[in-house]
This record gives C-alpha cells, sequence and structure tokens, in this order.
C-alpha cells in the first residue's frame, strides 16, 4: 500500500497542509503524499515534549505521519521566529543540535518558488549504533525559518519515504 515508490521517484499526491483550515496552520503550505496524515504538535503546555519540541532555533509544529502509507517515519516541520536566520543558517544550527549528526553536506537550491537550503546528512542511532540517512530543506518566511525534516526508522526506510519528502519540497509555498 506504499504511495510512494523509491524506484519511480514519485509519490500520489494527498492532502495540501499548512494554510487555514488544514490540520498544521503553518507559514507555508505543502502538498502530501496519498495517505499520509498531517497533525498539529503543541508542546508549549508540556514541558517534557517541549525540550523535545525544540531543535536549535526552531521549534515543532507538525508531523506528518508515513505510517498510513506503509513506512515508518515522519515528515517534521519546525517553525522560527520573525527575528531569526537565513534559511541556511537556521538548517545549520537545526543540523548541529542533532546529537550524533555528521557528514553534512548542504546545497543551495528551491523549494516550489521559494528560495531553499537543503541538507544531507548521518545519524547514528543511540538504541543500536546504526547509521542512518536524514534530509532537510529550509525556507525563509515572513514570519521566519521553516525547516522541512524527513527522517525515518532506517536508511531503507529514509530511502523509500524520498519521493514523499520531494513532493513537499516541489509543492512549497507561502501559505496564504
Amino acid at each position: 500500500m506504499p504511495s510512494a515508490s523509491a524506484s519511480s521517484g514519485t509519490a500520489a499526491r494527498g492532502e495540501r497542509i499548512g494554510g487555514p483550515g488544514s490540520p498544521c496552520p503553518m507559514p507555508v503550505s505543502f502538498d502530501t503524499a496519498r495517505h499520509w496524515t498531517a497533525e498539529k504538535v503543541a508542546a508549549a503546555g508540556d514541558p517534557e515534549l517541549a525540550g523535545l519540541a525544540r531543535q536549535g532555533p526552531v521549534t515543532l509544529v507538525c508531523e506528518v505521519d508515513a505510517k498510513p502509507a506503509g513506512h515508518i517515519g515522519f515528515l517534521r516541520v519546525w517553525t522560527g521566529a520573525a527575528k531569526a536566520r537565513t534559511a541556511r543558517e537556521a538548517l545549520e544550527a537545526f543540523v548541529a543540535a542533532e546529537e550524533n549528526a555528521y557528514k553534512a553536506r548542504y546545497t543551495d537550491t528551491e523549494a516550489g518558488a521559494l528560495a531553499a537550503t537543503e541538507v544531507t546528512y548521518m545519524v547514528v542511532s543511540d538504541l543500536d549504533g546504526e547509521q542512518k540517512d536524514e534530509r532537510a530543506f529550509a525556507v525563509t518566511t515572513p514570519a521566519g525559518p521553516v525547516v522541512v525534516h524527513l527522517g525515518g526508522l532506517d536508511s531503507a526506510e529514509h530511502r523509500a519515504m524520498l519521493p514523499a519528502y520531494e513532493l513537499a519540497r516541489r509543492s512549497v509555498a507561502l501559505a496564504g
């Protein structure tokens, strides 16, 4: 039942999130892969969760779950304050705050029609010591930087979910 095919590099389009009335109101909107489900993350009321929901200069605001599409992983959306940094600075600080991250490679690119920075990197799992692939892109909005991150259980899951990440990256726009 997976909606994204790593071999074809395409993902069937699901719902658009980010705009008014979506499960995750945020400064950007983008298309999710079919069967992926978005849920707003509100960590402010829970001190333990609040610590986990912050990475570098950004705070987790939305999780797009791949389980209903047959994968184990998430697209996570993180936002920062309007006074914050450029997309690249926000992304560099995001990766620097990731424990056990290494081999980060940054690329200036586009996400939808927006200027963006993308990073690919590796993380060593605290649980089993295995290495796994990670990827994220960042854009700057009038409300501040937005980081969209793809994780996964392991590198195989990460690769299988890349088409959903690419769909989000290609379709991102300022929410309005």
